[in-house]
Protein backbone atom coordinates (compact mmCIF):
# COMPACT_ATOMS: atom_id res chain seq x y z
CA UNK A 1 0.00 0.00 0.00
CA UNK A 2 1.09 3.78 -0.51
CA UNK A 3 2.30 4.91 2.63
CA UNK A 4 1.02 8.61 2.21
CA UNK A 5 1.09 9.53 5.61
CA UNK A 6 4.69 9.35 6.17
CA UNK A 7 5.62 10.89 2.75
CA UNK A 8 3.47 14.71 3.80
CA UNK A 9 5.19 14.15 6.58
CA UNK A 10 8.24 14.30 4.66
CA UNK A 11 7.69 16.59 2.18
CA UNK A 12 6.08 19.20 4.78
CA UNK A 13 10.23 19.34 5.85
CA UNK A 14 11.03 19.59 2.86
CA UNK A 15 8.74 22.63 1.32
CA UNK A 16 11.15 24.91 -1.18
CA UNK A 17 12.38 21.60 -2.78
CA UNK A 18 9.03 20.53 -3.13
CA UNK A 19 7.45 23.81 -4.35
CA UNK A 20 10.27 24.02 -6.76
CA UNK A 21 9.55 20.89 -8.56
CA UNK A 22 5.85 21.09 -8.42
CA UNK A 23 5.61 24.26 -9.86
CA UNK A 24 8.57 23.75 -12.64
CA UNK A 25 5.83 20.82 -13.59
CA UNK A 26 2.74 22.89 -13.48
CA UNK A 27 5.08 25.44 -15.99
CA UNK A 28 5.79 22.20 -18.07
CA UNK A 29 2.65 21.17 -18.40
CA UNK A 30 1.19 24.49 -19.46
CA UNK A 31 3.79 25.00 -21.80
CA UNK A 32 4.29 21.93 -23.18
CA UNK A 33 0.82 20.85 -23.84
CA UNK A 34 0.20 23.86 -25.81
CA UNK A 35 2.64 23.83 -28.01
CA UNK A 36 1.97 20.16 -28.87
CA UNK A 37 -1.85 21.64 -30.16
CA UNK A 38 0.08 24.29 -32.21
CA UNK A 39 2.35 21.98 -33.56
CA UNK A 40 -0.32 19.44 -34.63
CA UNK A 41 -2.25 22.83 -35.85
CA UNK A 42 0.53 23.63 -38.49
CA UNK A 43 1.33 20.36 -39.48
CA UNK A 44 -2.19 19.87 -40.40
CA UNK A 45 -1.92 23.12 -41.68
CA UNK A 46 1.05 22.22 -44.06
CA UNK A 47 -0.63 18.81 -45.17
CA UNK A 48 -3.57 20.75 -46.86
CA UNK A 49 -4.70 19.75 -50.05
CA UNK A 50 -4.37 21.95 -52.62
CA UNK A 51 -7.12 20.80 -55.66
CA UNK A 52 -4.36 20.43 -57.93
CA UNK A 53 -1.66 17.91 -59.65
CA UNK A 54 1.67 19.11 -58.12
CA UNK A 55 3.63 16.91 -59.53
CA UNK A 56 5.26 17.35 -62.64
CA UNK A 57 4.65 21.07 -62.08
CA UNK A 58 6.39 24.16 -63.11
CA UNK A 59 5.83 27.54 -62.71
CA UNK A 60 7.99 30.55 -64.23
CA UNK A 61 8.33 33.99 -63.30
CA UNK A 62 8.17 36.36 -66.39
CA UNK A 63 8.70 40.22 -66.15
CA UNK A 64 9.20 42.45 -69.52
CA UNK A 65 11.57 45.34 -69.24
CA UNK A 66 11.68 48.15 -71.41
CA UNK A 67 8.45 46.84 -73.58
CA UNK A 68 6.80 50.43 -73.57
CA UNK A 69 5.18 50.47 -76.45
CA UNK A 70 5.62 47.06 -77.70
CA UNK A 71 2.76 44.81 -78.31
CA UNK A 72 2.97 42.49 -74.89
CA UNK A 73 0.20 40.41 -75.77
CA UNK A 74 1.77 39.10 -78.90
CA UNK A 75 4.84 38.76 -76.46
CA UNK A 76 2.94 36.60 -74.60
CA UNK A 77 1.30 34.36 -77.33
CA UNK A 78 5.21 33.89 -78.81
CA UNK A 79 6.76 33.06 -75.51
CA UNK A 80 3.56 30.36 -74.97
CA UNK A 81 4.03 28.40 -78.55
CA UNK A 82 7.42 27.77 -77.93
CA UNK A 83 7.34 26.89 -74.85
CA UNK A 84 4.65 24.49 -75.94
CA UNK A 85 7.19 23.07 -78.88
CA UNK A 86 9.75 22.41 -76.19
CA UNK A 87 10.48 18.59 -75.62
CA UNK A 88 8.48 17.06 -72.73
CA UNK A 89 6.18 19.33 -72.43
CA UNK A 90 2.52 18.97 -71.99
CA UNK A 91 0.85 22.06 -71.84
CA UNK A 92 1.36 25.57 -70.63
CA UNK A 93 -0.73 28.48 -69.83
CA UNK A 94 -0.43 31.85 -68.30
CA UNK A 95 -1.56 32.96 -65.12
CA UNK A 96 -1.59 35.83 -62.42
CA UNK A 97 -2.37 33.72 -59.58
CA UNK A 98 -2.05 30.41 -58.57
CA UNK A 99 -1.90 27.91 -55.37
CA UNK A 100 0.25 29.02 -52.93
CA UNK A 101 2.22 31.61 -55.28
CA UNK A 102 3.29 33.79 -52.05
CA UNK A 103 1.07 36.77 -53.40
CA UNK A 104 -1.46 38.02 -55.95
CA UNK A 105 -5.03 39.53 -56.05
CA UNK A 106 -8.37 39.32 -53.82
CA UNK A 107 -11.59 40.55 -54.36
CA UNK A 108 -14.49 41.02 -52.31
CA UNK A 109 -17.35 39.29 -53.86
CA UNK A 110 -21.13 39.81 -53.54
CA UNK A 111 -24.35 38.03 -55.36
CA UNK A 112 -25.83 41.60 -55.39
CA UNK A 113 -24.67 44.94 -56.41
CA UNK A 114 -22.55 47.62 -53.83
CA UNK A 115 -23.18 44.92 -50.78
CA UNK A 116 -20.20 45.39 -48.70
CA UNK A 117 -21.89 43.94 -45.64
CA UNK A 118 -22.32 40.52 -47.25
CA UNK A 119 -19.07 40.97 -49.53
CA UNK A 120 -16.88 37.56 -49.10
CA UNK A 121 -13.42 38.02 -49.52
CA UNK A 122 -12.00 35.48 -52.47
CA UNK A 123 -8.60 34.86 -54.20
CA UNK A 124 -8.34 36.34 -57.77
CA UNK A 125 -6.66 34.32 -60.05
CA UNK A 126 -6.20 35.94 -64.00
CA UNK A 127 -5.13 33.43 -66.64
CA UNK A 128 -5.85 31.64 -69.71
CA UNK A 129 -8.15 28.59 -71.09
CA UNK A 130 -5.16 26.31 -70.08
CA UNK A 131 -4.97 27.26 -66.67
CA UNK A 132 -7.64 24.46 -65.29
CA UNK A 133 -5.99 22.18 -67.19
CA UNK A 134 -2.49 22.88 -66.47
CA UNK A 135 -3.26 22.67 -63.01
CA UNK A 136 -4.75 19.73 -63.09
CA UNK A 137 -7.84 21.22 -61.09
CA UNK A 138 -11.08 19.15 -61.87
CA UNK A 139 -14.15 20.84 -62.73
CA UNK A 140 -17.30 19.27 -61.20
CA UNK A 141 -20.03 21.31 -62.75
CA UNK A 142 -20.28 23.64 -65.99
CA UNK A 143 -17.46 24.12 -68.04
CA UNK A 144 -14.15 25.64 -68.70
CA UNK A 145 -13.08 29.18 -70.55
CA UNK A 146 -13.32 28.99 -73.90
CA UNK A 147 -10.42 31.07 -75.78
CA UNK A 148 -12.38 34.16 -77.50
CA UNK A 149 -13.33 34.51 -73.48
CA UNK A 150 -10.24 35.33 -72.76
CA UNK A 151 -8.67 39.31 -72.30
CA UNK A 152 -5.64 40.40 -72.57
CA UNK A 153 -5.38 43.51 -70.25
CA UNK A 154 -3.87 46.12 -68.59
CA UNK A 155 -4.67 46.08 -65.09
CA UNK A 156 -5.22 49.63 -65.18
CA UNK A 157 -7.84 49.07 -67.45
CA UNK A 158 -9.68 45.79 -65.68
CA UNK A 159 -12.95 45.71 -65.62
CA UNK A 160 -15.53 42.65 -64.77
CA UNK A 161 -15.64 39.57 -66.64
CA UNK A 162 -18.63 38.37 -68.22
CA UNK A 163 -17.96 35.12 -67.15
CA UNK A 164 -16.05 33.63 -64.22
CA UNK A 165 -15.11 30.19 -62.24
CA UNK A 166 -14.96 29.40 -58.88
CA UNK A 167 -14.53 26.71 -56.15
CA UNK A 168 -16.86 24.57 -54.60
CA UNK A 169 -16.32 26.30 -51.12
CA UNK A 170 -16.64 29.76 -52.32
CA UNK A 171 -20.28 28.54 -54.40
CA UNK A 172 -21.04 27.35 -51.68
CA UNK A 173 -20.59 30.13 -49.76
CA UNK A 174 -22.44 32.50 -52.07
CA UNK A 175 -25.13 30.82 -52.52
CA UNK A 176 -25.83 28.73 -49.87
CA UNK A 177 -29.32 27.41 -50.39
CA UNK A 178 -28.68 26.35 -54.51
CA UNK A 179 -26.55 25.53 -57.38
CA UNK A 180 -24.32 28.56 -58.01
CA UNK A 181 -23.98 27.56 -61.53
CA UNK A 182 -25.26 30.14 -64.29
CA UNK A 183 -25.70 32.41 -61.41
CA UNK A 184 -24.49 36.29 -61.38
CA UNK A 185 -21.69 37.69 -59.01
CA UNK A 186 -20.33 40.77 -58.84
CA UNK A 187 -16.63 41.41 -58.40
CA UNK A 188 -15.51 44.03 -56.79
CA UNK A 189 -17.17 47.29 -56.82
CA UNK A 190 -18.42 46.60 -60.25
CA UNK A 191 -21.60 47.20 -61.18
CA UNK A 192 -22.18 44.97 -64.08
CA UNK A 193 -22.72 41.00 -62.54
CA UNK A 194 -20.80 37.92 -64.15
CA UNK A 195 -21.87 34.63 -64.71
CA UNK A 196 -20.63 31.51 -62.93
CA UNK A 197 -19.75 28.94 -65.25
CA UNK A 198 -17.99 26.48 -63.78
CA UNK A 199 -17.34 24.74 -60.53
CA UNK A 200 -13.81 23.33 -59.79
CA UNK A 201 -13.23 21.59 -56.85
CA UNK A 202 -11.98 23.10 -53.89
CA UNK A 203 -8.25 24.98 -55.01
CA UNK A 204 -6.08 26.42 -52.28
CA UNK A 205 -5.75 30.42 -52.35
CA UNK A 206 -3.15 32.36 -53.32
CA UNK A 207 -1.45 32.42 -49.64
CA UNK A 208 -1.04 29.71 -46.83
CA UNK A 209 -0.91 32.52 -44.18
CA UNK A 210 -3.49 34.89 -44.84
CA UNK A 211 -6.52 32.21 -45.11
CA UNK A 212 -8.42 30.55 -42.34
CA UNK A 213 -9.26 26.68 -42.66
CA UNK A 214 -12.86 27.93 -44.52
CA UNK A 215 -11.21 30.67 -46.49
CA UNK A 216 -8.60 28.56 -47.80
CA UNK A 217 -10.54 27.33 -50.94
CA UNK A 218 -12.15 30.57 -51.75
CA UNK A 219 -10.93 31.40 -55.09
CA UNK A 220 -12.10 32.80 -58.48
CA UNK A 221 -10.61 32.31 -61.78
CA UNK A 222 -10.75 35.66 -64.08
CA UNK A 223 -10.57 34.96 -68.07
CA UNK A 224 -7.88 37.34 -68.09
CA UNK A 225 -4.09 37.94 -69.15
CA UNK A 226 -2.71 40.82 -66.98
CA UNK A 227 -0.35 42.07 -69.36
CA UNK A 228 1.47 44.59 -67.28
CA UNK A 229 2.42 42.62 -64.42
CA UNK A 230 4.70 39.92 -63.68
CA UNK A 231 2.90 36.72 -64.92
CA UNK A 232 3.75 33.37 -64.67
CA UNK A 233 4.21 30.18 -66.68
CA UNK A 234 2.69 27.33 -65.48
CA UNK A 235 4.11 24.16 -67.46
CA UNK A 236 2.63 20.82 -67.34
CA UNK A 237 5.70 18.21 -67.92
CA UNK A 238 5.75 15.01 -69.46
CA UNK A 239 6.94 12.44 -66.37
CA UNK A 240 10.82 12.30 -65.70
CA UNK A 241 11.37 15.94 -67.54
CA UNK A 242 10.48 18.44 -64.79
CA UNK A 243 14.30 18.57 -64.32
CA UNK A 244 15.14 19.12 -67.92
CA UNK A 245 12.95 22.08 -68.10
CA UNK A 246 13.47 23.80 -64.88
CA UNK A 247 16.97 24.88 -67.01
CA UNK A 248 15.33 24.84 -70.56
CA UNK A 249 11.95 26.58 -70.25
CA UNK A 250 14.06 29.98 -69.00
CA UNK A 251 16.91 29.62 -71.68
CA UNK A 252 13.96 29.39 -74.51
CA UNK A 253 12.63 32.36 -73.57
CA UNK A 254 15.41 34.60 -73.19
CA UNK A 255 16.59 32.95 -76.34
CA UNK A 256 13.33 34.74 -77.72
CA UNK A 257 13.58 38.00 -75.83
CA UNK A 258 16.22 38.88 -73.49
CA UNK A 259 14.33 42.01 -72.63
CA UNK A 260 12.68 40.28 -69.81
CA UNK A 261 13.23 39.08 -66.03
CA UNK A 262 13.24 35.74 -64.80
CA UNK A 263 14.50 35.78 -61.46
CA UNK A 264 16.44 32.52 -59.70
CA UNK A 265 14.65 29.84 -57.64
CA UNK A 266 15.86 31.77 -54.66
CA UNK A 267 13.58 34.96 -56.04
CA UNK A 268 10.52 32.67 -56.62
CA UNK A 269 11.60 32.84 -60.26
CA UNK A 270 11.50 29.30 -61.63
CA UNK A 271 10.41 26.61 -59.17
CA UNK A 272 8.98 23.27 -58.94
CA UNK A 273 5.25 23.43 -57.31
CA UNK A 274 7.43 21.28 -54.51
CA UNK A 275 9.19 24.43 -53.63
CA UNK A 276 5.98 26.32 -53.94
CA UNK A 277 4.92 24.23 -51.41
CA UNK A 278 7.98 24.03 -48.98
CA UNK A 279 8.31 28.15 -49.29
CA UNK A 280 4.86 28.70 -48.62
CA UNK A 281 4.65 26.47 -45.74
CA UNK A 282 8.03 27.84 -44.22
CA UNK A 283 7.17 29.55 -41.68
CA UNK A 284 4.81 26.49 -40.08
CA UNK A 285 7.44 24.12 -40.16
CA UNK A 286 10.02 26.39 -38.82
CA UNK A 287 7.11 27.17 -35.76
CA UNK A 288 6.79 24.11 -35.31
CA UNK A 289 10.18 23.05 -35.37
CA UNK A 290 10.76 25.52 -32.62
CA UNK A 291 7.77 24.48 -30.49
CA UNK A 292 9.39 20.71 -30.50
CA UNK A 293 12.96 22.04 -29.48
CA UNK A 294 11.70 23.75 -26.87
CA UNK A 295 9.08 21.08 -25.67
CA UNK A 296 12.21 18.76 -25.43
CA UNK A 297 14.07 21.10 -23.91
CA UNK A 298 11.32 21.54 -20.99
CA UNK A 299 10.86 18.08 -20.65
CA UNK A 300 14.87 16.89 -20.39
CA UNK A 301 15.18 20.57 -17.97
CA UNK A 302 12.32 18.88 -15.99
CA UNK A 303 13.55 15.49 -15.92
CA UNK A 304 17.04 16.71 -14.95
CA UNK A 305 15.58 18.54 -11.57
CA UNK A 306 13.63 15.65 -10.62
CA UNK A 307 16.97 13.12 -10.59
CA UNK A 308 18.50 16.37 -9.18
CA UNK A 309 15.94 16.65 -6.09
CA UNK A 310 15.97 13.15 -5.49
CA UNK A 311 19.28 12.59 -5.48
CA UNK A 312 19.52 15.26 -2.75
CA UNK A 313 17.02 14.06 -0.44
CA UNK A 314 18.99 10.40 -0.78
CA UNK A 315 22.18 11.72 0.18
CA UNK A 316 20.19 13.52 2.73
CA UNK A 317 18.36 10.56 4.30
CA UNK A 318 21.16 7.73 4.04
CA UNK A 319 21.14 7.13 7.76
CA UNK A 320 17.29 7.23 7.59
CA UNK A 321 17.11 4.83 5.01
CA UNK A 322 19.54 2.64 6.93
CA UNK A 323 17.47 2.24 10.36
CA UNK A 324 14.55 1.31 7.88
CA UNK A 325 16.31 -1.11 6.57
CA UNK A 326 17.65 -2.39 10.38
CA UNK A 327 14.20 -2.21 11.41
CA UNK A 328 13.06 -4.54 8.62
CA UNK A 329 12.43 -2.02 5.43
CA UNK A 330 13.00 -3.94 2.31
CA UNK A 331 14.71 -3.08 -1.06
CA UNK A 332 10.90 -2.66 -2.57
CA UNK A 333 9.89 -0.84 0.65
CA UNK A 334 12.62 1.80 -0.17
CA UNK A 335 11.85 2.12 -3.86
CA UNK A 336 8.54 2.32 -3.60
CA UNK A 337 8.68 5.50 -0.87
CA UNK A 338 10.51 7.18 -3.08
CA UNK A 339 8.44 6.86 -6.22
CA UNK A 340 5.34 7.28 -4.46
CA UNK A 341 7.26 10.79 -3.19
CA UNK A 342 7.85 11.67 -6.40
CA UNK A 343 3.83 10.34 -7.58
CA UNK A 344 2.88 12.89 -4.96
CA UNK A 345 4.63 16.05 -5.99
CA UNK A 346 4.11 15.17 -9.62
CA UNK A 347 -0.19 15.39 -8.99
CA UNK A 348 -0.31 18.77 -7.21
CA UNK A 349 2.10 19.88 -10.36
CA UNK A 350 -0.52 18.36 -12.70
CA UNK A 351 -3.36 19.82 -11.10
CA UNK A 352 -1.90 23.46 -10.84
CA UNK A 353 -0.69 23.11 -14.68
CA UNK A 354 -3.87 21.76 -15.64
CA UNK A 355 -5.35 25.03 -14.24
CA UNK A 356 -2.23 26.85 -15.89
CA UNK A 357 -2.74 25.32 -18.99
CA UNK A 358 -6.49 26.23 -19.60
CA UNK A 359 -5.69 30.18 -18.53
CA UNK A 360 -2.75 30.25 -21.17
CA UNK A 361 -4.70 29.01 -24.00
CA UNK A 362 -7.23 31.08 -23.15
CA UNK A 363 -5.17 34.42 -23.38
CA UNK A 364 -3.67 33.26 -26.91
CA UNK A 365 -6.84 32.72 -28.06
CA UNK A 366 -8.13 36.26 -27.27
CA UNK A 367 -4.65 38.22 -28.14
CA UNK A 368 -3.81 35.61 -31.40
CA UNK A 369 -7.64 34.27 -32.24
CA UNK A 370 -5.72 30.64 -32.20
CA UNK A 371 -8.07 27.79 -31.08
CA UNK A 372 -8.49 26.38 -27.33
CA UNK A 373 -6.28 23.37 -26.78
CA UNK A 374 -8.11 20.16 -26.47
CA UNK A 375 -8.36 18.59 -23.46
CA UNK A 376 -7.23 15.35 -24.85
CA UNK A 377 -3.58 17.39 -25.35
CA UNK A 378 -3.64 18.61 -21.72
CA UNK A 379 -4.26 14.99 -20.92
CA UNK A 380 -1.57 13.73 -22.96
CA UNK A 381 0.89 16.08 -21.14
CA UNK A 382 -0.04 15.01 -18.06
CA UNK A 383 0.56 11.23 -18.85
CA UNK A 384 3.91 12.41 -20.36
CA UNK A 385 5.12 14.40 -16.97
CA UNK A 386 3.58 11.45 -14.80
CA UNK A 387 6.11 9.10 -16.65
CA UNK A 388 8.61 11.02 -17.13
CA UNK A 389 8.68 12.02 -12.98
CA UNK A 390 8.73 8.49 -12.10
CA UNK A 391 11.10 7.52 -15.27
CA UNK A 392 13.62 10.06 -13.59
CA UNK A 393 12.93 9.22 -9.90
CA UNK A 394 13.93 5.28 -10.51
CA UNK A 395 17.65 5.74 -10.65
CA UNK A 396 17.67 7.85 -7.66
CA UNK A 397 15.67 5.69 -5.67
CA UNK A 398 17.18 2.04 -6.79
CA UNK A 399 20.57 3.64 -5.16
CA UNK A 400 18.43 4.40 -2.12
CA UNK A 401 16.52 0.91 -1.78
CA UNK A 402 20.53 -0.46 -1.75
CA UNK A 403 21.73 1.36 1.70
CA UNK A 404 22.76 -1.13 3.92
CA UNK A 405 21.28 -1.41 7.10
CA UNK A 406 24.66 -0.90 8.98
CA UNK A 407 24.29 2.59 7.68
CA UNK A 408 22.27 3.13 10.88
CA UNK A 409 25.53 2.48 12.99
CA UNK A 410 27.23 5.54 11.17
CA UNK A 411 28.23 8.68 12.39
CA UNK A 412 26.78 11.44 10.45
Amino acid sequence: MLQITPVLAALKRHKVGTLLIGLQIALTLAIVCNALFIIHQRVTRVDRPTGVIEENLLTVRNEWTNAKGADLSALIRTDMQALRQLPGVQDVAVSYGYPLRGGGWDSNLSIKPEDPSRAIDAARFFGDEHVLSVLGAKLIAGRNFRADEVRMLDSHDLSSPSVVIITKALAERLYPDGSALGKPVYVGSSATPSTIVGITGNMAGFSAGTWTDATYNYVLLDPTVLVDKANAYLIRTQPGQLDTLTKAAPDALFKINRLRIIPDAENDGVRTFAEVRAQAYKDDRGLALMMGAICLLLLMITAAGIVGLTSFWVAQRRKQIGVRRALGATRNDILSYFLTENLVICVGGLVVGTVLAVSLSQWLVMRFEMQRVSPLYVLLGAVVLLLLGQAATLAPALRASRVPPVEATRSV
